[in-house]
């Protein structure tokens, strides 16, 4: 029995999966098992920022995995304190909590919102977006603006309500006595590489001020350097009272954070939140690699990168009439198309090139930060070749 066989007889079928068996993954590139090679203009969906298998994470995560794996969280485990330390330092919180995924560190969030919010008048009701994503279980899901993910599930959690993206006067028609929290994602992923104009947060900032609500930020996919800033909205300088963040935290290794401001920094007591692998050791350790590459020389390459590579997109643009627009910042962009782009993703995969379609319509490149001018025009010469056909 081959692996896809026994994948379809074993697995639940939640995946819809690519023809590629992965053998092997190194910086930008990864290998199947007859050995073709493909340039990785995806990164796992924002994991793997610094490429992959970084010298420096599994350093790091050997040596952590060497002396201990893990011993619970009823005991100090020096990599994870020194995370926390690390994280608050990168300019934004005043405490910080492990979890594993995004989902979970955005349940977080929903949770201190919530209890905050009972704390003060009874309130409940948190606002958030149309085309968002905000993760997988019920109270995340319940999050997500996105109809087609709610349909299997439903009824869902309350309560949520849903404005429209980069339009506050949308979320004012919203504001009520019971609302607690405003939560949005400063570029949305999922939601086909949208990102927030700087008009558009500094009014939700105001209105949280106003109304005394929290802001939470979900960083998940667009934060740890991916727009040239650690966080997506230090563009805008402007903080939230909440950032979420996840996927490539520990490049690879399962790790998030919920981060609070004053504000939200004393809502839980002993026993309101727990998790049993949250901060796990190896996974901080690796982390810990992390942010010490990412300092201000390797985020001032990304937005280096990040102009080479718009500029060539925008070439393409010009070749091509079913291109309309180039989306996002940073190395988070979209290629907005007038047409479905599942077969402009397939093509691709079968020519070496790892990309990928949101909302139908929109081409989502994801590639790592570490990526040079000769990968970026090679992924463009790709495109190319494939829009030609």
């Amino acid at each position: 029995m081959n692996i896809k066989q026994t994948e379809e007889q074993y697995f639940m079928k939640t995946y819809k999966r690519a023809d590629l068996i992965v053998k092997k993954a190194k910086n930008q590139f990864i290998w199947d098992t007859s050995g073709k090679k493909y340039l990785d203009f995806f990164s796992g969906i924002s994991v793997c920022n610094l490429g992959h298998s970084h010298p420096a994470v599994i350093k790091a995560a050997k040596k952590q995995l060497n002396d201990f794996a893990h011993i619970s969280n009823l005991y100090y485990a020096p990599s994870q304190i020194e995370l926390g330390k690390e994280l608050i330092k990168k300019g934004f919180g005043k405490r910080v909590f492990f979890s594993n995924s995004g989902a979970e560190a955005n349940e977080c969030a929903i949770k201190i919102a919530r209890k905050r919010g009972l704390e003060n008048g009874g309130r409940y009701e948190i606002i958030s977006f149309k085309k968002s994503f905000h993760g997988r279980t019920l109270a995340a899901l319940a999050a997500t603006g996105q109809e087609k993910f709610h349909a299997p599930f439903k009824p869902m959690i309350e309560k949520f309500v849903f404005a429209d993206f980069n339009d506050i006067e949308s979320v004012k028609n919203l504001i009520s006595d019971k609302t607690c929290a405003i939560m949005a994602e400063v570029i949305q992923g999922e939601g086909g590489i949208a990102a927030a104009n700087a008009e558009f947060l500094k009014g939700l900032r105001q209105i949280c001020d106003e109304n005394n609500l929290l802001l939470i930020f979900d960083e998940i996919q667009c934060g740890m350097g991916r727009t040239g800033k650690f966080y997506a909205f230090q563009n805008f300088d402007i903080k939230p009272d909440i950032a979420t963040l996840a996927k490539s935290l520990a490049n690879g290794l399962p790790l998030a954070a919920t981060i609070a401001q004053e504000k939200a920094e004393d809502i839980f007591h002993y026993g309101d939140h727990g998790s049993t692998f949250g901060g796990n050791p190896v996974s901080c350790a690796a982390a810990l690699a992390v942010l010490k590459t990412m300092d201000a020389k390797f985020l001032n390459n990304v937005l280096k990168m990040s102009k080479y590579l718009r500029e060539q997109l925008a070439q393409l643009a010009k070749k091509h009439n079913c291109i309309k627009e180039i989306l996002g910042i940073g190395l988070m962009l979209g290629i907005a198309l007038d047409k479905n782009g599942k077969d402009i993703v397939g093509a691709c995969l079968k020519k070496g090139l790892i990309i990928n379609c949101v909302q139908d319509t929109i081409i989502r490149l994801l590639p790592p930060l570490t990526i040079t001018n000769k990968d970026a025009d090679a992924a463009v010469k790709i495109l190319d070749e494939v829009l030609n056909q």
